[in-house]
């Protein structure tokens, strides 16, 4: 059953089935070899994962990042980043990292994080004699800051899936994300340096100032949702609601930029952005049941600590596991697959859930610009018209930075877990 379970979903994956279809057609494969399953425990298993309210937060995260987007958010964040860092060699390069760490703070997804503020700087970096292929690798990689800065979504699947405080992770992941967002600008800036990018005019307070009051309705936005979740005034759920009506109140009132004909777009992009991650959600749990019927988490676990019971050495495993995983996986399936079969293990060796659950999210984000499936640079890649070979070893530097918060990230747990603690969540 687990043979036709991995062969089938492998099958499916090099024909090039979507990912929620392909798990759910190998789960069923599985089911029907089983032969004694009733194929109702398909439909009854996605029904439940979903019937979550939780997951509520996706669809209105997904909807209030749209109406920032439609509403002229991303122009203003891109404009206020300009205003601090515009002087400095390769600032629009820092001018994509910063502005992509605070729209991750509005859209909480990675993908929508490279569109927005990608599809502004990619073309102007290119206009300014920025390489092509590194214009792209940066705005790419800054994306993922839109999976860590909370809100996010992936850590909204990780709390609904582990029962571990969604408000706890994203006070946790604020951390990780300005650390990751300032090693990519170090690494930016380097080779902008090295290829002679230089930058504008030196700042001008009054300019900063005028940029800072035309962005500040957008950078108030994670103040009030993260304030109010931790001041308990409402619950992660409801402070996505209370986002969307923020996003449509400054888009279409105080920047007047948002128009009642975009509403219908807005809505499309979001209800089928909605649809495709429920689905996943969906599938995965099927998947996750057939896994969990045979065992195959206690066998991992198993496998695992017989190698070691030495926490670095099975965090090392682990982070290893999840990087290839990324690679090849959308996030939101990969974390439902395999924090079941992971937690229990890293819960025996003492790691503290809230902090596995960035060491999983900060991995699964380095997925989202590692070849060859990587949905950011498939996203940058789109803005810029370039290859997916063109940008592969551009974005090796920032791998590589990466790669190296994620060990910061694991071997120094109060990165992840000092600010939740001094804030008592």
């Amino acid at each position: 059953m687990i043979a036709a379970l991995f062969i089938s979903l492998l099958f499916f994956f090099i024909i090039n089935i979507p990912i929620g279809i392909a798990i759910a057609l190998s789960s069923i494969v599985a089911i029907m070899i089983q032969g004694d399953i009733p194929f109702i425990i398909v439909v009854q298993k996605m029904f439940t994962a979903t019937d979550s309210f939780p997951l509520m937060a996706v669809p209105f995260f997904i909807l209030s990042g749209s109406l920032m987007e439609y509403g002229g958010i991303s122009r203003r964040l891109v404009d206020f980043a300009y205003s601090i860092v515009g002087n400095a060699s390769g600032g629009l390069a820092l001018v994509a990292i910063i502005a992509s760490l605070f729209f991750g703070a509005i859209s909480g997804s990675a993908a929508a994080t490279v569109a927005a503020i990608g599809g502004i700087l990619i073309p102007a970096m290119i206009k300014r004699g920025y390489d092509t292929n590194y214009s792209t690798a940066v705005s790419a990689s800054a994306g993922t800051l839109g999976v860590m800065i909370p809100p996010s979504i992936p850590l909204v699947i990780y709390g609904v899936l582990t029962g571990v405080s969604v408000g706890a992770l994203f006070i946790g992941g604020i951390v990780p994300g300005i650390l990751v967002g300032i090693t990519l600008m170090v690494v930016g800036y380097r080779i902008a340096r090295e290829r002679g990018y230089k930058g504008d005019e030196k700042p001008d307070i009054r300019k900063i100032l005028k940029a800072f009051k035309e962005a500040v309705f957008a950078l108030l936005m994670p103040v009030i949702i993260l304030g109010g979740i931790y001041g308990a005034v409402f619950t992660p759920t409801e402070a996505s609601v209370v986002a969307v009506v923020y996003g449509f109140i400054v888009g279409f009132f105080v920047y007047r930029e948002l128009k009642l004909k975009d509403i219908k777009d807005i809505m499309v992009d979001s209800v089928v952005s909605t649809a495709v991650i429920m689905f996943i959600i969906a599938t995965a749990s099927v998947f996750g049941w057939v896994l969990a019927s045979e065992q195959i988490p206690q066998v991992i676990a198993g496998g695992i600590l017989s190698i070691s019971i030495n926490p670095v050495v099975i965090l090392a495993l682990i982070n290893i596991l999840l990087l290839f995983i990324g690679t090849f996986m959308e996030t939101i399936a990969a974390i439902i697959i395999v924090v079941p079969v992971l937690l229990p293990i890293v819960t025996q060796i003492g790691v503290d859930p809230l902090h596995f659950g960035l060491i999983v999210v900060v991995n699964l984000a380095v997925g989202m610009i590692t070849p060859p499936l990587g949905v950011c640079l498939f996203v940058g890649c789109s803005i810029a018209k370039i290859t997916l070979e063109d940008i592969s070893k551009a974005i090796l530097p920032f791998l590589v930075a990466m790669i190296v918060d994620i060990l910061i990230i694991t071997y120094i747990p109060a990165v992840s877990t000092f600010l939740p603690k001094a804030l008592g969540m």
